[in-house]
């Protein structure tokens, strides 16, 4: 049997986020990614310049500047018709167009799994950022917006939320519940991936979109998120904090794969921290200017 088409996209968007470290930290993710011989490699463009004014669209951050980049990745899946997806990011928002086309070529045979220690499914009431939005906008709940609504929207069933810190959900989060997605904590992922398994044969889901965002990670076991950021006090950390493993991750995807086919993986929020130091210190180093 032939191996499946799978387009990789780089998508360095920090407009979501109102982030330009999640520029580097993409096209980095992208470099330490396994090579492939036989996969579509393609980067979008993106703007770059940091020192612009936020303006303001439909009440989102940088609306404008966000739906251009979307539309540029929708050209290229029409384009392309890959039938599986690697998602390099950037921030959360870039999982939204890859995983409604996902959702146009599977039906209703395709599920999402949203590895992330939050939901990300506010509203532009609730909040400006789009990269808090991606998974209510594949659910179809802000529909009135060229930046947020989707082709392809899914049903909550669909939905599964794993390494959520659900004692610390917001009340921008709470679609989560009212919705009764299917939900794991960290804990009940650790030793084991049968939640997930149990939700996939329950649904019966054949595909599977994964949307992991890297602070679903423990700081402790993970220093490429957020609140690993060097001098960074965790316990006073803002918001949630990720509480998972990097393998137990690995042992969840590939358990997953042996029952469905993972066809769509955006990984997200990439922040080396390292990296961004040593840049920033030797940029400073007149023989590097």
């Amino acid at each position: 049997m032939s191996k499946k088409q799978t387009l990789r996209l780089t998508c360095p968007q920090w407009q979501g986020g109102v982030n330009p470290n999640y520029v580097f930290g993409a096209e980095l993710l992208s470099f330490i990614a396994p090579p492939s011989t036989t996969d579509k490699s393609i980067t979008i463009c993106v703007d770059k310049n940091f020192d612009t004014n936020c303006q303001t669209e439909d009440g989102v951050d940088f609306g404008e500047s966000l739906y251009e980049q979307m539309a540029k990745v929708k050209q290229i899946l029409m384009e392309n018709n890959p039938e599986r997806l690697i998602v390099f990011g950037g921030d959360c928002s870039v999982t939204q167009v890859p995983f409604d086309y996902l959702k146009g070529k599977y039906e209703n045979h395709i599920g999402i799994l949203w590895l992330d220690a939050h939901p990300d499914i506010s509203s532009p009431a609730a909040s400006s950022h789009l990269h808090e939005m991606p998974l209510a906008n594949l659910l179809g709940l802000n529909p009135n917006s060229k930046i947020t609504s989707v082709e392809h929207p899914y049903c909550p069933e669909k939905v599964f939320l794993g390494g959520l810190i659900e004692e610390q959900l917001r009340p921008m989060d709470m679609a989560c519940k009212e919705l009764h997605l299917h939900m794991a904590s960290p804990e009940q992922l650790a030793e084991n991936s049968s939640p997930v398994l149990e939700w996939i044969k329950k649904e019966n889901i054949q595909f599977v979109a994964v949307h992991w965002d890297l602070d679903v990670l423990s700081p402790h076991d993970f220093r490429c998120i957020y609140p690993a950021e060097p001098h960074t006090d965790i316990d006073a950390f803002p918001a949630a904090v990720g509480r998972m493993k990097l393998s137990e991750i690995c042992r969840l995807l590939n358990n997953i794969s042996s029952v469905a086919e993972i066809v769509g993986l955006s990984i997200t929020e990439h922040l080396p921290w390292d990296a961004f130091n040593m840049r920033k210190a030797l940029g400073d180093i007149p023989i590097f200017q």
